[in-house]
């Protein structure tokens, strides 16, 4: 055979969080609609294959920084249920992880797409 076993089960194990940070975490799937809309804009636009490659990164970042923050906030969890101060920072910067990337990506969204909305109008 040309595959490990410990291989295939590895990737059975990374398509199983996958499918639990989807089915349990609300945030990765406003995400993942707000992905759909950008997919969609970008066919609607004809955006450049630059464009459409610089978008689908900035999806699978906050997709990839929203499910980091997920395993922390889990992590955090499993190893304390008390009200610490460290768990509060790990718990918040892991959050503001998600926001930075998401702010970075809207601000690049619209330098992207303004041009193309703004073809409409002139």
């Amino acid at each position: 055979m040309f595959y490990n076993q410990s291989l295939v089960k590895s990737f059975k194990y990374a398509f199983e969080g996958v499918l639990h940070a989807f089915k349990f975490n609300r945030n990765i799937r406003i995400h993942a609609f707000a992905a759909f809309i950008v997919v969609l804009m970008g066919l609607f636009f004809q955006v450049s294959l630059l464009e459409a490659s610089i978008l689908g990164v900035l999806i699978l970042i906050v997709i990839a920084s929203e499910m980091i923050n997920t395993a922390i906030e889990e992590m955090v969890n499993l190893i304390t249920n008390e009200h610490r101060r460290e768990a509060k920072i790990a718990k918040d910067v892991s959050a503001g992880m998600v926001l930075v990337t998401s702010i970075g990506s809207v601000i690049v969204g619209i330098l992207i797409f303004a041009p193309h909305i703004l073809k409409l109008f002139i």
